[in-house]
């Protein structure tokens, strides 16, 4: 292993971990400006959306109407200000966004535009929005079913094949989109007017859930052998790793959804998978909480023993999501006779996803902050050098 980072770009890692991200993946004030932030939009920061909306899930489901309500304003605002960006990047980028899709260290973070619309969609069907999460569902499981085999597909074609070190925790968004989408059709099937369609809804729910399970323990055992048969470098054994743990919450809230479903259709075929579907809940709920002290360990080695800097890099926010995410799979999950002691976990852990939130928002302000002041000495030194 690598015992210290490189001191040129310990600061900066990307989302994937392998490369440093580019100055423009800094926050918007940094060099290049919004144009080149743009230009080279992290497709991670979606993280952001899915971090914000979950946790703003969990403290509905935990009556904390008011701050659930500040955090939602907040999703919608990221999520309005992402969607542009990628939009335009798309657009106006279009160069840097093939390159980026080609890249096996990168492509996958782009499951996080299917991933966050999703939450945002679950969040609306709390607020009694079932159109507007037919909608956004319907738009992330388009992308997901076009990126799920788009991707996989630029990258087994392209020129630069991917390596052991090129997969890491990032490629397990992959399971948390197909699980998004099984999440958001399971709580339309479970609550939405539209009865003639809860059968199909509940059988969409149910196969994407089974997609989700079967690409984990794919995904999940080509992660361990990286971990155990390539060297790891500080910069590498980032945050990005937490999605592991992230996505076994979100496979554990996608069958509590599907387990919610009360119609008349579908109750047989929900009769029959009942015990599958509460056993690999079970089994997922205590592999992730496995997962939270070697996760810990992982930041201390980095962070303590490695001395990587503590500043704002976009891959935080795939810790918060996953502490949400825990949250909100704990909460439901717990509704089960003899789990209840998973309600209360997910009261207490409730509050380490918003002081993880807090934390990593701050973290980001100070970023601009210094990013801008930073611009502001450059500019007083050009007018002071022309003097």
């Amino acid at each position: 292993m690598v015992s210290e980072p490189d001191p040129a770009t310990a600061g900066a890692p990307g989302w994937a971990g392998r490369s440093p991200a580019p100055a423009s993946q800094s926050p918007p004030s940094a060099a290049g400006g919004v144009r080149g932030w743009v230009a080279d939009l992290d497709p991670g920061y979606f993280a952001c959306v899915m971090a914000t909306g979950i946790l703003s899930v969990g403290t509905q489901l935990l009556h904390r109407q008011v701050l659930s309500a500040i955090l939602l304003v907040v999703t919608l605002a990221v999520f309005v200000v992402l969607a542009v960006a990628n939009l335009v990047r798309a657009v106006a980028f279009r160069s840097q966004l093939v390159r980026s899709l080609r890249d096996p260290a990168t492509a996958m973070g782009y499951f996080t535009l299917v991933a966050g619309t999703n939450v945002v969609a679950v969040r609306l069907l709390m607020t009694g929005r079932p159109l507007a999460t037919l909608i956004l569902g319907a738009v992330a499981a388009l992308l997901w079913l076009v990126m799920s085999y788009g991707l996989p597909w630029s990258i087994m074609f392209a020129a630069r094949r991917p390596v052991l070190g090129d997969i890491n925790g990032t490629w397990l968004i992959w399971v948390v989109a197909t699980q998004s989408v099984a999440t958001v059709a399971a709580g339309l099937a479970a609550s939405s007017p539209w009865r003639s369609a809860h059968l199909d809804l509940a059988v969409v729910a149910i196969v994407c859930w089974g997609a989700g399970i079967g690409l984990y323990l794919t995904l999940i055992v080509i992660i361990f052998l990286r971990l155990f048969l390539v060297d790891i470098t500080p910069a590498e054994m980032g945050p990005a790793y937490w999605i592991a743990m992230g996505a076994t919450a979100i496979s554990v809230r996608a069958a509590a959804g599907i387990l919610d479903i009360d119609g008349r259709a579908a109750a047989r075929l929900l009769a029959d998978l009942h015990p599958v579907l509460v056993g690999l809940s079970v089994i997922l709920w205590s592999f992730g909480s496995w997962w939270i002290p070697l996760l810990v360990l992982f930041g201390v080695w980095r962070y303590l023993l490695r001395h990587y800097p503590m500043s704002y890099e976009p891959r935080l926010w795939s810790v918060v999501f996953p502490l949400g995410m825990y949250t909100v799979a704990s909460y439901s999950l717990g509704r089960i006779p003899g789990l209840g002691f998973m309600t209360t976990i997910a009261h207490v852990w409730l509050w380490v996803g918003v002081a993880a939130w807090a934390a990593t928002a701050a973290l980001l302000v100070v970023a601009v902050v210094a990013a801008r002041l930073r611009m502001g000495a450059r500019d007083n030194g050009g007018r002071h050098g022309r003097r």
